[in-house]
């Protein structure tokens, strides 16, 4: 089977081909710039990259642009030999657990969560609609950045808030990155090669989330109502004081418009340091003496064994903490900073072995595994697109 993923964003539009013979990327594309004179389309085809510029108007010019990719180079004669093409949406409210067949009631439904992700809902489904319009007869799946997470128990997911807000308007955590934390759960499950796991899993990205996993279900995570909550992120605050805003809105004159800015695009490792959102500057700066990068580093690192100890406690024990996506991946530094905090409890890491990213980062005499596991999101939304498209023929 031969599934097309697509990530449709506000302005791009990031896509990958799969041959699921052998879970095999041919291609991978990216439209970054949709509707901006800057656009442009960057492929990957085998490790050998091009890219071009272009001009895209809206979706539906970058989805046929994808489409047209796959032809001119070669990686199909026809567009009959996509089986299915599935969809990541990042926000599926309580409706949607598993992954679904696309039809008039799932757009519906997505554009009735448009509220509650506003950032990411439109554009996910201005692409199921741009496929719908190009290729009607193919069948779409929408799989969900919070379905993983719908495992949470009302305990874990209920704000200490009049439960009439809950009933009324839905409010609760819903959690986000689900076919990261779900991918690699699964690979941790392997490597421990047990039948019951209790594992943490930290997505540490410019969007970083953590999950708490028990026999292969989400009990807990960090991000909440929107992906706002928890962990400091790239430009986002994380978890802060709820009179913060009303403070700054009836003090000082804040407007609701520039204090969302301020939150999600101006804070984080951004907004402490006052230089950067990237962690591998914040390094160097921090090494050369710079005061605020360290501190950035340094709350980011606190924030995240923070979290590690209390799901610790919730999972009645621990097997592994898994380290992933850009900077969970490649930022030995961040993972020392973070295991640091951690040696209490038993979590040691091998610090001769971290700096070479292994899979395995862990002391032998470690009471915990520490893993590092590359996450590949396109290809969980593919597996979970050929499993639901196999099941319905």
């Amino acid at each position: 089977m031969k599934i097309l993923v697509l990530n449709s964003g506000s302005s791009s539009l990031k896509y990958k081909f799969f041959d699921m013979t052998h879970e095999k990327a041919l291609i991978s594309g990216n439209v970054d710039g949709i509707g901006l004179d800057r656009c442009a389309l960057k492929l990957n085809i085998g490790g050998q990259k091009d890219e071009q510029s272009i001009t895209v108007k809206d979706h539906v010019d970058a989805v046929l642009l994808a489409f047209k990719s796959l032809k001119q180079k070669g990686i199909v004669k026809n567009y009959s030999e996509i089986d299915a093409i599935g969809h990541r949406v990042v926000h599926g409210g309580e409706k949607y657990s598993q992954p679904v067949l696309i039809n008039a009631r799932v757009i519906k439904t997505i554009h009735d969560l448009y509220d509650l992700a506003p950032l990411h809902n439109p554009p996910n489904l201005a692409g199921i609609l741009a496929c719908k319009k190009i290729l009607p007869k193919i069948p779409q799946v929408a799989v969900f950045d919070t379905a993983f997470h719908q495992t949470l128990s009302p305990e874990a997911y209920l704000y200490g808030l009049p439960y009439e807000l809950y009933e009324k308007h839905k409010i609760r955590k819903y959690g986000f990155h689900g076919p990261s934390h779900k991918y690699i759960s699964e690979h941790a499950i392997k490597l421990l090669g047990k039948k019951e796991s209790k594992i943490i899993t930290c997505h540490l990205g410019n969007g970083a989330s953590l999950a708490a996993v028990k026999n292969g279900k989400s009990i807990d995570t960090t991000m909440g109502f929107t992906p706002l909550e928890g962990l400091i992120m790239g430009t986002r605050t994380g978890n802060m004081d709820p009179t913060i805003p009303i403070y700054l809105a009836v003090h000082k004159g804040f407007k609701v418009h520039e204090m969302e800015d301020y939150f999600n695009k101006k804070s984080g490792l951004l907004g402490i340091s006052e230089l950067t959102r990237d962690v591998r500057d914040l390094h160097t700066a921090a090494v050369k003496g710079n005061k605020k990068a360290k501190l950035a580093l340094d709350m980011f690192a606190r924030r995240v064994a923070f979290y590690i100890g209390g799901y610790m406690a919730l999972l009645g024990g621990l097997d592994a903490v898994v380290f992933s996506a850009g900077i969970g991946e490649n930022a030995w530094f961040i993972r020392k900073a973070i295991c640091d905090h951690l040696v209490p409890i038993g979590i040691l890491l091998d610090d001769k072995t971290n700096k070479s990213n292994p899979v395995i980062a862990s002391k032998h005499n470690s009471k915990v595994k520490i893993f590092i596991i590359p996450t590949n999101e396109e290809l969980q939304i593919a597996r979970e697109t050929k499993e639901l498209v196999e099941k319905k023929n």
